[in-house]
């Protein structure tokens, strides 16, 4: 073997070296364990339960526009999308919910998002199909320690399905002044919804505070209370809590509490929605 053989085979053996190392620093660790890998994402005081109305026949598309370009937009600026889910009962409503660590931080967000250059890049198109998003209920959980729990986002390599199960609210009309009274009766009440198959996501009420983003209208007929939850499926929806959630309603509605009927609300998660249902979420206590 030559000199310029030896150094020839030297500078392969080097690389090969090298190669092997480089492959062994670019292995993936091992996953963090999913509490730990959204730890900083939670405790979520203020929270915007938002009903869009999307032009005849466009709702599909508005909704793989939010998918694409605003769950991570929002995080990154130290807001959260809980989730965005389709309604079944009006093809043309988009509901999503999005929060604030407190409420000083709502402006902040809103003001750097709104006057960004995302939304001015995109703004045009969404907006055209998007004739009312000043439906928005301003809300926050009703115990602070009990905030909308801020699952893992779709991960695109082990749920390429997207998101599964499907998502219920219900929605409460509650009397000016009976906020209180309601809530402890609606908790009890509530505890009848610990059924297989069926996650609690989280139970809000109106923050009745002025504006501090007024570009975005907040509704002022409140005061509300919402109940969110996850349910596995269909069968489930249908057979175990459907008639559970009649019955409560109608037992709420008896307590002189109210000031309307309870809404409704059932609707499928959109493809990367975090809230979804997950078999790995905690059960219902």
């Amino acid at each position: 073997m030559n000199h310029f053989e030896r150094l020839l085979v030297g500078a392969l053996a080097s690389a090969i070296t090298c190669t092997t190392a480089m492959a062994h620093e670019a292995q993936p660790s091992a996953p963090a364990p999913m509490a730990e890998s959204v730890k900083h994402l939670q405790e979520f005081q203020v929270i915007e339960l938002r009903r869009y109305t999307t032009s005849d026949g466009a709702r599909a598309r508005f909704a793989k526009y939010f998918d694409t370009y605003f769950p991570e937009a929002f995080e990154q600026l130290g807001a959260m999308v809980f989730g965005q889910f389709l309604e079944r009962d009006n093809p043309n409503h988009f509901t999503w919910l999005r929060g604030y660590k407190d409420l000083s931080a709502r402006p902040i967000v809103n003001a750097a998002f709104y006057y960004g250059p995302l939304w001015k890049e995109h703004r045009s198109k969404v907006n055209a199909i998007l004739p009312d998003s000043d439906n928005v209920m301003l809300m926050r959980p009703l115990h602070a320690e009990q905030g909308i729990t801020v699952l893992p986002a779709i991960d695109p390599v082990d749920e390429d399905k997207g998101a599964q199960g499907v998502v219920v609210m219900q929605i409460f009309a509650v009397k000016k002044g009976s906020e209180e009274a309601f809530a402890k009766q609606a908790e009890t009440a509530f505890s009848r919804y610990h059924i297989d198959g069926v996650h609690e996501a989280g139970v809000l009420v109106t923050l009745d505070v002025p504006n501090n983003f007024p570009q975005l209208p907040i509704r002022t007929d409140g005061p509300w209370l919402v109940w969110v939850g996850v349910v596995r499926d269909n069968a489930t929806l249908d057979a175990k809590i459907a008639p559970v959630m009649k019955a409560v309603e109608q037992s709420l509605a008896g307590t002189d509490l109210l000031r309307g009927e309870t809404e409704r609300v059932v609707m499928n998660p959109t493809p990367r929605s975090r809230l979804r249902w997950r078999e790995a979420s905690p059960p219902a206590p």
